[in-house]
């Protein structure tokens, strides 16, 4: 349990962040630079051209460029340049309209007029501009992102991959990259054969956060909590003949073996003293928990983060029937899983369901890894998404999608929409943009994993009851097994050509994928098949003549455990 003082500690440190904003000092020169590499914010947002291609490195509270978004906004309400940008993101950099230092800042109308990302539900300010035809938008899924900044660090154009084959992004079964707004420019992917082709404006300009750098101008990685895209946005900016700007949280002595970006590949740095190692944790005042240098009580730092999440505000109140989900889930994957699998875990619920492999004891029988590249350790949760407690590595994101494209062995994703072929859209939540959410990295995730265990409620906004050790459904909600889902974000038919097996854990029951369709595999207790399964379901479902019931501590938890017997055998395979 954490003692008051160090909750006291959090709430000031939660507080101090949330004040920052309004102080920050964007002409700030630290007085230990010295040379012209090194100035100021407002120097940095001088250098961005109108009309250029700019990239910002990071992913939600992870590697933020706050110090560049607040300076360019400042540059643009005062001269009203730069104007007529092009802007790439790989993660989503937005605050849902409320967090202020996120790419949010540059909203303003006129500023940016196309813009490249895989998820931008999170850019409130942006869809306002897409919805009002301001900003052409192209959504890309994240892997091949950053598969596109190496390619054109090595002086490349294109990149050629299987990932999004059949789904939205292929030309043949929907609208490409293309999403909206302004008229569409240009294409950036074509079909060929059973592959897509995809590539990227070439980029100008790069702009990344990281812990350190040295008095020469190289950059560090010592201490961080993950480290994005910075090294390919950083190659691929100089192999175009562009602009690298970094912001650091302080200099430190050169150690040439510690050197993550050299010098030569950086043409400014920032300095700035309140720069972050993860959303409202100060690099100087680093947490060990996050870094690959430092070990900790693993226990006590997810309590930490747990109380964090809560004073911020955006912790889940997860509901009986959610947690009842996720162990099914979590039951689920250890059935399927190999000891010393590779595996990602998505946002969400997905985030309950590792917590829950996670006490098994069964998540030490794998590496877990996120998109940010960080291997190893168990995933944080909330804001602190995109890190790990003890991570074992930290690499970049494009490495990661690699190590994933050969080795991954399973994910466990989230869910809006699934339908009679066992196709999932994750990305369009309706035909308004501001419901428009984007795959993020779920279409290479999906594309690169043998098993995948996609886990969300049966309906929306279904009601139950907990009775004993049995759920009641009480108020259905609106059907999410449809017919026909509304975007396909991952397809059904092309995974199981491929090999993989597919579940979708429910609070209702297990489904599987097989070549006969949806099949019913397991219901939860309390739970009538004909009333609350097949009276709420749109698409076609295969009820067998006997399914079994969970256990009933899959609802209540008491000695709810997973066994290392559990990922041994599996139990089910696609006919």
């Amino acid at each position: 349990m954490l003692t008051l003082v160090e909750k006291a500690k959090i709430l000031k440190q939660v507080v101090t962040w949330g004040m920052l904003y309004a102080y920050i000092d964007l002409d700030y020169l630290d007085p230990k630079a010295a040379g012209p590499k090194f100035i100021t914010a407002m120097q940095a947002a001088s250098l961005i051209r109108k009309d250029s291609v700019v990239f910002s490195s990071g992913l939600a509270a992870s590697g933020m460029c706050s110090i560049f978004f607040w300076a360019l906004k400042k540059r643009f309400e005062t001269a009203g340049l730069p104007r007529g940008l092009t802007w790439i993101v790989v993660g989503a950099q937005g605050g849902r309209g409320r967090a202020p230092g996120t790419i949010e800042e540059l909203g303003a109308p006129g500023m940016i007029t196309r813009f490249f990302g895989g998820h931008i539900e999170t850019h409130k300010s942006h869809l306002y501009l897409v919805q009002s035809r301001a900003m052409e938008t192209h959504i890309l899924p994240q892997g091949v992102a950053t598969f596109l900044l190496e390619a054109q660090g090595r002086g490349e154009t294109t990149v050629r991959s299987k990932v999004g084959v059949g789904t939205f992004l292929d030309p043949r079964t929907g609208r490409g990259t293309y999403l909206g707004g302004a008229p569409q420019t240009e294409s950036f992917v074509e079909a060929d054969g059973d592959e897509l082709i995809y590539r990227y404006p070439k980029i100008d300009y790069t702009l990344f956060t990281a812990s350190y750098a040295d008095e020469e101008g190289n950059i560090y990685a010592r201490h961080s909590g993950n480290v994005n895209e910075s090294l390919e946005g950083a190659r691929a900016a100089k192999a175009n003949g562009g602009t690298v700007i970094a912001s650091v949280a302080d200099i430190v002595p050169k150690k040439a073996d510690e050197i993550f970006i050299p010098a030569d590949l950086i043409d400014h740095i920032v300095i700035n003293p309140f720069g972050s190692q993860i959303g409202p944790v100060f690099q100087r005042q680093y947490w060990p928990m996050f870094t690959v240098e430092e070990r900790v009580d693993g226990e006590h730092a997810m309590e930490e983060l747990h109380f964090m999440n809560e004073s911020l505000g955006i912790t889940p109140v997860r509901q009986p029937a959610e947690l009842a989900c996720a162990r099914l889930a979590a039951r689920t994957f250890a059935r399927v899983i190999q000891p010393g699998a590779l595996v990602n875990v998505g946002v969400g619920l997905g985030e309950e369901v590792c917590r829950v492999v996670h006490e098994s004891g069964v998540g030490e029988e794998v590496t877990f890894f996120t998109e940010t590249g960080v291997l190893g350790g168990v995933p944080a949760p909330g804001i602190f998404f995109g890190s790990a407690i003890n991570p074992d590595k930290i690499v970049t994101s494009a490495q990661v999608f690699h190590l994933a494209r050969e080795k991954m062995e399973a994910t466990i994703l989230g869910f809006l929409q699934v339908d009679s072929d066992g196709n999932v859209n994750v990305s369009n939540r309706g035909s308004n943009f501001f419901n428009y959410v984007g795959p993020g990295g779920f279409c290479d995730l999906t594309t690169y994993a043998r098993k995948i265990v996609f886990v969300g409620s049966f309906t929306a906004h279904a009601e139950f009851e907990v009775d004993g050790a049995k759920l009641k459904l009480q108020n259905a909600g609106a059907p999410k097994f449809v017919e026909h889902v509304r975007e396909v974000t991952f397809n059904g038919r092309i995974a199981l050509a491929a090999g993989k097996e597919v579940y979708y854990a429910t609070t209702v029951g297990l489904f599987q994928l097989t070549h006969d369709g949806l099949v019913l595999r397991e219901i939860m207790p309390g739970i009538d098949i004909e009333n609350d399964i097949l009276a709420h379901c749109d698409a076609r479902v295969i009820v067998p003549d006997d399914v079994p019931v969970a256990p009933d501590e899959v609802v209540t938890g008491e000695g709810f455990t997973l066994t290392a017997a559990d990922s041994k055998p599996r139990q089910w395979a696609a006919k």
